[in-house]
């Protein structure tokens, strides 16, 4: 039996046909040799599955893991971060499927672990920054950021990113089964919990790029969420 994989790098799908087969040819390219891409799509019917099945069956190092329907991005990451832990996984990246996020930038995540146990790639510290969107979407993003870092009282600059690393001992303190939110508030909580439990968290720069082809995922309801469950989170600590 092959020895458990120390890297595991979990990318939620739904509806990424078009990108999901070059980008795991691409992070495979960037990452250790001990590593296993783990996809979690959610039942998507352009045949996003089917083609990630294709890979896993040519690759030892590329997992499916099969959901009903579409529960929302928090769920799936939830459900992939759960099967890396549950196989040995020593690490856990997260990542989109759409290309946002540079596979290049992979190595400098891991590398900055040296130092840290949550690594975030971050559009907003010196050296970061966003690509191919228009004011609203700018604005958007990063009022995000300064709202739940006023909120939570934290000093973190992206805490709505997506491109994160961390180690097994991050996410087996932070009660991954009670995370129920969907979009934006997802990633903010997992940061914040993991500042609460005390792990260190680093802000590594990086540049975001508007998808390459496809619909966003972004809406309205996202938005709503996340505005209105971070002060949640700041009262939920309050109340222990």
């Amino acid at each position: 039996m092959a020895a458990p994989a120390d890297v595991w790098l979990v990318v939620p799908t739904y509806n990424e046909a078009d990108n999901i087969e070059p980008l795991v040819r691409a992070v495979r390219e960037h990452l250790p040799a001990s590593r296993r891409v783990l996809i979690v799509d959610d039942g998507s019917p352009d045949g996003t599955g089917e083609i990630a099945d294709r890979m896993a069956a040519a690759h030892d190092d590329v997992e499916v893991l099969h959901r009903a329907a579409k529960g929302g991005l928090g769920p799936a990451y939830v459900a992939g971060f759960q099967r890396a832990l549950a196989a040995g996984a020593r690490l856990v990246a997260q990542m989109d499927a759409d290309f946002s996020h540079d596979p290049a930038d992979l190595p400098r995540l891991l590398a900055a672990l040296e130092g840290a146990d949550l690594v975030l790639g971050s559009r907003y510290v010196p050296g970061g920054g966003v690509t191919d969107w228009g004011p609203l979407r700018r604005m958007i993003s990063r009022g995000g950021s300064a709202y739940a870092r006023l909120v939570l009282g934290v000093g973190i600059r992206d805490l709505t990113g997506g491109f994160k690393v961390y180690r097994r001992e991050v996410l087996e303190a932070i009660d991954l089964p009670s995370l129920a939110a969907l979009g934006y508030a997802f990633q903010v909580e997992t940061t914040y919990r993991a500042l609460r439990a005390g792990f260190r968290v680093a802000e590594v720069p990086i540049v975001f790029r508007d998808r390459r082809v496809g619909q966003s995922k972004m809406s309205a309801g996202i938005v709503f969420e996340a505005a209105t469950k971070v002060p949640l989170m700041r009262l939920r600590r309050g109340r222990r």
